[in-house]
């Protein structure tokens, strides 16, 4: 069984950078302490001595990086940092040892610090992955024993004690107490835990045991998913790398062009080399990874798991927002939403009939009735003579009133009887919906009509795309039936409607509305899944599925719509934030790029405001890891 991911491992491309970046740091140090004596400005050789530690950090820091480089030319990759490349041979040929040397560091150093940034971003997962248990107590009986997380099987019973982490996601079947989840929700506040809770490994116990069932492996556990997140990310750095090479593209070019106009109209070489020293655009190569998996990290921690990091680039700009109904946009569940009684029989007498007997039935509906009859507070009777057979419905005596649970259907097959022609034809008119007919002493009908109800904030979250959001068209795209689908549809204010859609009529949809503009599907379903792979964005609402959630870019591990608005706020901030770190960052190089042309910044003082340029940049990249103040604006 393979174990439960531990900490995130980071790159190892970086593991020479912060060697060279310390190789250049000692050199500088050395030369300007070797600068103000009299025996640093004494030649050996060709050079004073204050230059040979420079020479040394050129030949085994600088050297390698023009080499990486030069193999990136030769394959026709010309990324933003070919400029760092020109600087380091200028400043070697022009005899500039200082400035070249500066630029060793400032390439290397920020490598080192893309890697440093990035594992700052991710600190909260690491946390989380040294905080995952080792151990859990498996009961059998009266008997604990201590095994190993990955021992763990699914239906096993398990023991966390107070002050625990719990080791695996589970229900709890014995005990009352709380749990910690701020480390997986967000949530600043205990959460209480009784028989029939759910528990997610990783929260932290409180004062009182709780005995649970395991409903999945480790593994497969609310932690495990967290902790694959930056391993995907991970995996995923070398795409967004690119990102920075694509507006490098247009940067390159103007920045050599300025500095080969500068040195033609100064006749100054040196200007060429301080063009180049300041437009090493270390901002595109570092603040977008950074920013990127920050943003990874604050999802990770509100319940999101980002899939394919892209996504958090596109949906600020998806502008089509689809959904599908059962499990979506409802809690895909029946409620009880009316009661027809017949003559004699009032609406509160009926519950409390139906709602007494529906207490020994395992159908579907009967949970919808028991919540009802909970929530009316109406009195429970006594139930005899229980009965529930195939074909029949459910029979009992309820407070010594016989009460018959059957459907129309079911009565329909007996319309010999004139009995039962009479009810049927008492019968309100169906409607859309589920029913079911309960018939009182052989003679009273009742009517209970159910509906798979919307979330509670589908209305103003759907209300709320347009003017927030920018959202141009949202839509409706179920198997369901028509009345279902425009029942739910005018409840929550959606215009576009499609209905009894197939898997591959979703899938046909979703790729022509993608055609047109940027999508965003929501779903929930394993038919769902095409859908969720064609759309720009998808998102899977409540992982329930293993297939759903590898076609969705996204996954939502709580089934809640105010989540998908945390993913839309989150992608909003990392692309103001991405904007502001490489955008900003290379408007704040090309002004120094104006200065260095006009003989107003040397080589040396350029490459120290690149380094404070770089510093900033990467500096706003970091706040994608913080949550803004309001990652929801719907009420």
């Amino acid at each position: 069984m393979p174990s439960t991911p531990g900490p995130v491992p980071m790159h190892d491309e970086h593991y020479f950078d912060k060697w060279i970046a310390l190789l250049a740091s000692i050199a500088i140090v050395v030369h300007l302490s070797l600068r103000f004596t009299t025996s640093g400005l004494a030649m050996v050789g060709p050079l004073r001595l204050m230059d040979w530690p420079l020479i040394v950090a050129l030949v085994f820091g600088g050297l390698p990086l023009v080499a990486e480089l030069l193999w990136k030319l030769v394959h026709f990759e010309f990324g933003s940092d070919l400029l760092a490349g020109l600087s380091i041979i200028t400043s070697i040929l022009l005899g500039e040892y200082l400035a070249g040397t500066l630029v060793v560091l400032m390439l290397s150093g920020g490598e080192a610090l893309e890697a440093f940034a990035v594992k700052s971003a991710s600190s909260v997962l690491d946390a989380l992955a040294r905080r995952m248990p080792t151990k859990a107590h498996r009961k059998s009986g009266e008997v604990i024993q201590d095994i190993t997380v990955d021992q763990v099987v699914i239906g096993d019973t398990l023991v966390v004690f107070p002050h625990e982490i719990c080791p695996v996601d589970g229900t709890v079947v014995a005990g009352n107490g709380s749990m910690d989840e701020a480390f997986l929700t967000g949530e600043p506040y205990l959460m209480p835990k009784s028989a029939g809770s759910m528990v997610l490994s990783g929260a932290m116990n409180g004062e009182a045991a709780l005995t649970i069932r395991s409903d999945k492996l480790a593994v497969d556990s609310r932690y495990a998913q967290v902790m694959k997140v930056m391993q995907a990310a991970d995996e995923n750095r070398p795409r967004m790398r690119r990102l920075g090479d694509t507006l490098g593209a247009f940067y390159t070019p103007l920045a050599i062009a300025l500095a080969a106009i500068a040195w033609w109209l100064s006749g100054n070489v040196t200007r060429f080399l301080a063009v180049l020293v300041v437009a090493t655009p270390c901002p595109l190569l570092i603040a977008i990874p950074v920013a990127i998996i920050g943003s990874i990290s604050l999802a990770a921690r509100r319940g999101i798991i980002i899939r394919d990091p892209s996504v958090l680039e596109r949906i600020a700009t998806c502008r089509v927002a689809i959904f599908d109904k059962t499990g979506t946009l409802t809690y895909g569940r029946p409620a009880l939403t009316e009661i027809i009684p017949g003559p004699g029989l009032s609406k509160d007498e009926a519950l409390s009939l139906l709602g007494s007997l529906e207490r020994y039935s395992k159908h579907p509906l009967a949970s919808a009735i028991m919540t009802l009859a909970r929530e009316r507070h109406v009195p429970l009777h006594d139930v005899s003579e229980v009965h529930e057979l195939p074909g029949e419905g459910l029979t009992g005596v309820v407070a010594g009133r016989r009460v018959r649970v059957t459907s129309r259907a079911k009565l329909a097959r007996h319309s010999s009887d004139e009995g039962i022609t009479q009810i049927l034809e008492s019968l309100p008119l169906q409607v859309a919906g589920m029913e079911c007919i309960a018939i009182i002493d052989d003679q009273i009908p009742v009517t209970c009509r159910f509906r798979d109800q919307p979330r509670a904030d589908g209305a103003p979250f759907i209300q709320h795309l347009s003017p927030k959001h920018h959202f141009q068209k949202v839509m409706i795209v179920s198997g369901d039936r028509e009345s279902e689908v425009r029942y739910l549809a005018d409840l929550i204010g959606i215009q576009e409607v499609h209905f009894s859609q197939t898997p591959e009529q979703k899938l046909e949809l979703i790729r022509n509305e993608t055609r047109l503009a940027k999508t965003v599907f929501v779903g929930d379903g394993i038919n769902d899944a095409p859908a969720l792979t064609a759309a720009t964005v998808g998102i899977a609402l409540g992982g329930s599925t293993d297939i759903t959630s590898e076609a969705a870019h996204a996954v939502i591990l709580d089934s809640s719509l105010s989540k998908v608005d945390e993913l839309l706020h989150i992608g909003q901030q990392l692309r103001r934030i991405v904007l502001e770190s490489a955008v900003g960052g290379m408007v704040l190089s090309v002004g120094g790029m104006i200065l260095a042309a006009s003989g107003l910044l040397p080589p040396i003082s350029g490459a120290i405001a690149q380094e404070v340029i770089d510093l900033l940049a990467v500096l706003n990249a970091l706040r994608a890891a913080r949550a803004p103040k309001q990652l929801t604006d719907f009420d």
